[in-house]
């Protein structure tokens, strides 16, 4: 069984036995819909998930409970060689039905982000469904917001307006989940992986964990308010890609500096300075719909990566990819969200 409780009693030996080399990092999968019959661009296959978790089973991985892989992840002192958790977003009837048992036989356990308001509705778990998987062990129910709603402040939007809907949004899922599941974990997953600064705010003031959907693992140069998480849908999810992504490390550069992501200039930029021992020559970045991209080496040794061309679509990236010890990359994703575009 890949699943195993954390060896609290052994973990400072075996920390220190691990200190000299790179501190394990943790790789979060992203899912919607486990099904043959939901839309592509949110579903995984059944055969595709199973292929994966065996992948995942067969590469020897530690599967863990995400917020407990988040927080030794964030500090350094995961012990395990790499962590992987699973998660899924919305609380789609289809993972009741297709992936819970089958996570259950390979004894891994998963988070199921809800959006509050749409329990009980057609393709959604009920309450009874969500409680019945709650009680099984590894299993967590965390907060994906009351409405689903895009919870970045909109043009336009009072301030007072905003604070009020982003609290209802967050805070009533909060008390639904503990009032009808007895669960209150630290942890949300931003609807569309939307955010901007001042939600990252409210997200610090309740010490929380925030879990977007742009790719890359977690370490401890992560922002423990805008965690990346690897979509694993059909199109993203594929075997041939998939080892790669769950060998993944953090990208050794403080995240916590980077941009909220609300753009102000189409296309945006992006600059960070790379480790000493990492010469530029062998970074490699990509934005979405273009493939690689360019970048530039400032004189005072900072890189800045801009697309050669505006975007188009509400939501894109700028992923950054770095070789890494054993094959493995450094991998680093960067959100934009441009609020002049339509709301999904």
């Amino acid at each position: 069984m890949i699943y195993r409780r954390f060896l609290n009693a052994l973990r400072p030996a075996l920390f220190l036995l691990v200190a000299t080399q790179a501190s394990a990092d943790l790789v979060v999968l992203q899912y919607h819909h486990v099904s043959d019959s939901t839309p592509s661009s949110t579903s995984t296959s059944r055969s595709l998930f199973e292929a994966q978790l065996r992948m995942i089973s067969d590469m020897a991985l530690e599967v863990a409970p995400l917020e407990t892989a988040t927080r030794e992840a964030l500090a350094g002192e995961a012990t395990d060689e790499q962590l992987v958790a699973i998660t899924f977003d919305d609380a789609y009837e289809s993972v009741y039905a297709n992936a819970a048992s089958l996570l259950e036989s390979f004894g891994f356990p998963y988070t199921v982000f809800v959006n509050t308001e749409a329990v009980g509705r057609h393709g959604y778990m009920t309450w009874e469904q969500l409680s019945e998987i709650g009680a099984k062990q590894g299993v967590t129910l965390a907060n994906h917001s009351a409405d689903h709603g895009h919870l970045a402040r909109k043009p336009g939007e009072a301030a007072a307006g905003w604070e009020s809907r982003v609290q209802s949004s967050l805070d009533d899922a909060q008390a639904a989940l503990k009032q009808r599941l007895g669960t209150n974990v630290p942890m949300v997953a931003y609807p569309y992986g939307e955010f901007d600064g001042a939600l990252l705010e409210k997200i610090s003031d309740r010490r929380w964990y925030g879990y977007g959907q742009q790719s890359g693992a977690i370490g401890k140069d992560s922002d423990p308010r805008r965690l990346p998480r690897f979509p694993m849908a059909n199109a993203y999810g594929q075997l041939d890609s998939l080892k790669d992504k769950l060998r993944s490390k953090a990208f050794p550069v403080d995240t916590r500096q980077f941009p909220d992501g609300i753009i102000q200039r189409n296309p945006p930029k992006l600059t960070f300075t790379l480790p000493e021992s990492m010469p530029p020559s062998r970074l490699t970045c990509f934005a979405s719909g273009m493939g690689a991209i360019d970048f530039e080496v400032t004189d005072k040794g900072m890189i800045e990566v801009m697309a050669p061309k505006s975007f188009s679509s509400r939501r894109f990236r700028y992923n950054c990819t770095y070789p890494a010890n054993s094959g493995r990359f450094y991998w680093m994703s960067q959100q934009w969200l441009d609020l002049a575009q339509p709301e999904d």
